[in-house]
């Protein structure tokens, strides 16, 4: 597996326009993309520091993955994510370690990215997240 860079970090929020605001106006970053991912049952927001990239994630229902996430844990960091150059093979060799997918096949994500997710019970405690971006 070939991990190239950290591709973002995923951080759960309850309102994304609020959040938005401390981003632009506290920390000076510009918010470049706006995204609703209605499978995921998630709007995002992406800025970008550096190379990397900040992802806010509001749920749009609360029995999504991010409304669970946030009834049970709060606001915070929901997951890192690492772009790969093969989706499909560092999925398989994660699961080849030992390492329990959450995706065994890679899916849509935000900003057109195939994404998969690695199980956090066995990345010690991370959501984990492989990218990558086939166009």
């Amino acid at each position: 597996m070939n991990l190239t860079h950290i591709e973002h970090i995923g951080i759960a929020v309850k309102n994304i326009e609020e959040s938005v605001k401390y981003y632009e106006d506290v920390l000076g970053l510009k918010c470049y993309a706006v995204e609703e991912v209605v499978d995921q049952k998630v709007k995002t927001a992406f800025f970008k520091v550096g190379q990397t990239k900040i992802e806010l994630l509001e749920s749009t229902d609360p029995e999504g993955p991010i409304g669970k996430f946030i009834e049970k844990k709060g606001e915070g960091i929901h997951h890192l994510a690492f772009h790969v150059d093969n989706i499909e093979s560092a999925l398989k060799e994660a699961e080849e370690k030992g390492v329990r997918v959450i995706d065994q096949k890679p899916r849509k994500g935000a900003e057109g990215l195939d994404i998969g997710f690695l199980h956090p019970k066995f990345t010690g405690g991370v959501l984990t997240e492989f990218c990558e971006d086939k166009n």
